[in-house]
């Protein structure tokens, strides 16, 4: 059969074309964003630490917030939280606010304090942490629902600078093969919203918007249901928070941490005082679609027993952003009750250097337990995280088939999964777990043309085409 009239002929030269990627949890315009924040990630000390965000402050003058950041106190020697100490020389005038990898846990500087009205006298809020040193002061770290406290004060984007941060986020999935993807939005999902449809038409991924389950009745008044949009850009879909992350020890667990005896973790106010339980039970009921974030074994089954109390909920795809840490009978209740494993498996890479020291050797081999949920039938998806961890799912699929660290030791290798296993998770398992089996996962007669052409080696995206379209060409 002879192609149409018009129709590209691509001689992929015996490579193979896959389904494009759907990433399962990204945060476009935070990452966006971020490309033009200070980077401080791969940060090997605090003194460079110090040096990047002087650097930065020089660059934007003084009274522009600094935020962004990434920071990962665990490759400096010895790892130790950064303190307000380390950067108020170089920041006197220009408040800092930046975070933690995890986006946990944020450093902000003196003047950022001041700013939030954050001193000695100034309680713990309910789901947050205020660090302080032996004598009672702040030390500039903020963990959790304590974070909202500065984050208040720093202006939001502009619509204009949204719209800049998405297109710059699909310019870098594109170079990695990713054609849908799930937004994890923040407080401000509304503002993305808006963003997105401004500039629906030139999209080259396909955007599924989840927003805050707090906000889930603007979704209801306005008789929308999951999977409201078009191909392109869709809504109805819920995220919420159970708890915090392992990195920045606020993650629920039944047992207390191995390096910090009297601290289980943080439950997030809103789940502590039920109210995640309502809104998700009647959210439901109107055809929304929910995804809690849960790294810990107690908020893993917290939100187990939320999703276990509504009837018939495997016809529901309910999903557990994470589920990080767990057990053998958690993951027996995944199975269950269908409940969706949304996992981002390069977490496992970056944790596994010293996932140990903080949980202890009895929990370990439970932490991303892929292999265990995958032979218990439970549908596996994954994605990034990103800015958290990188965009590239490769890295990904490369952490989920060798099980070794960014450091080179391996963690907890009989987790190890297949290279074809992995490519379903990042396609056809992201596609069921967004109801759209029948679109996109797969290349198949009347699916959308998204399609991904790795090199010989499997080891870099050469081509991507979105919607028939190619988006992205390596260049050779």
């Amino acid at each position: 059969m002879s192609p149409p009239a018009g129709a590209e002929i691509i001689d992929l030269r015996g490579r193979i074309a896959r389904p494009g990627f759907i990433d399962n949890h990204t945060h476009i315009v935070a990452g966006g964003l971020q490309l033009s924040r200070v980077q401080l990630r791969d940060a090997a000390s605090p003194r460079e630490f110090a040096e990047r965000i002087a650097a930065h402050a020089k660059k934007l003058g003084s009274g522009a917030w600094i935020t962004g950041g990434s920071w990962d106190e665990q490759r400096w020697d010895p790892p130790r939280l950064p303190s307000r100490e380390v950067i108020d020389a170089v920041t006197r005038e220009t408040p800092v606010f930046v975070s933690r990898l995890d986006i946990h846990m944020g450093l902000a500087n003196s003047l950022a304090l001041q700013l939030a009205g954050i001193t000695r006298e100034t309680p713990d809020p309910p789901g947050g942490t205020i660090a302080r040193d032996p004598n009672g002061e702040p030390t500039g770290i903020l963990k959790d629902a304590a974070m909202k406290i500065v984050e208040a004060k720093i202006p939001p984007p502009t619509l204009d600078e949204r719209v800049a941060a998405i297109r710059a986020a699909l310019r870098e999935a594109a170079k990695f093969g990713i054609t849908s993807l799930c937004d994890m939005s923040w407080t401000d999902a509304y503002d993305d919203l808006r963003a997105y449809q401004r500039i629906e038409s030139e999209l080259t991924a396909r955007v599924n918007l989840f927003t805050p389950i707090a906000q889930y009745r603007k979704l209801v008044d306005a008789s929308i249901e999951k999977g409201f949009g078009s191909d392109r850009l869709r809504i109805g879909r819920l995220k919420a928070f159970a708890d915090g992350s392992l990195g920045s020890s606020t993650a629920a667990f039944f047992d207390p941490y191995a390096d910090d005896p009297a601290n289980r973790g943080l439950v997030m106010d809103e789940m502590a005082d039920g109210s995640i339980a309502r809104w998700a039970r009647d959210a439901d009921a109107h055809n929304l679609q929910i995804a809690i974030h849960a790294i810990g074994d107690r908020a893993n089954a917290d939100v187990l027993a939320i999703y276990e109390s509504i009837p018939d909920s495997r016809s529901r795809r309910f999903r557990i952003e994470h589920a990080q840490h767990l057990n053998a009978s958690l993951v027996e209740r995944f199975a269950r009750a269908g409940v969706i494993a949304s996992m981002q498996p390069y977490h496992a890479a970056d944790d596994g250097r010293w996932a140990e020291t903080k949980i202890g050797a009895a929990r370990v081999p439970w932490t991303y337990a892929i292999r265990s949920l995958l032979d218990a039938g439970v549908c596996v998806t994954f994605g990034s995280d990103w800015p958290v961890a990188p965009l590239d799912p490769l890295l990904g699929i490369r952490a989920a088939t060798t099980r070794l660290t960014i450091d080179g030791r391996p963690f907890v290798p009989e987790q190890k999964i297949t290279f074809d296993e992995a490519l379903r998770c990042y396609t056809e398992n992201n596609a069921y777990a967004l109801f759209a089996e029948h679109e996109i996962g797969r290349i198949a007669p009347g699916m959308l043309a998204d399609i991904v052409v790795l090199s010989e080696d499997d080891a870099h995206v050469d081509l991507t085409i979105f919607d028939g379209r190619v988006i992205f060409n390596r260049p050779q």
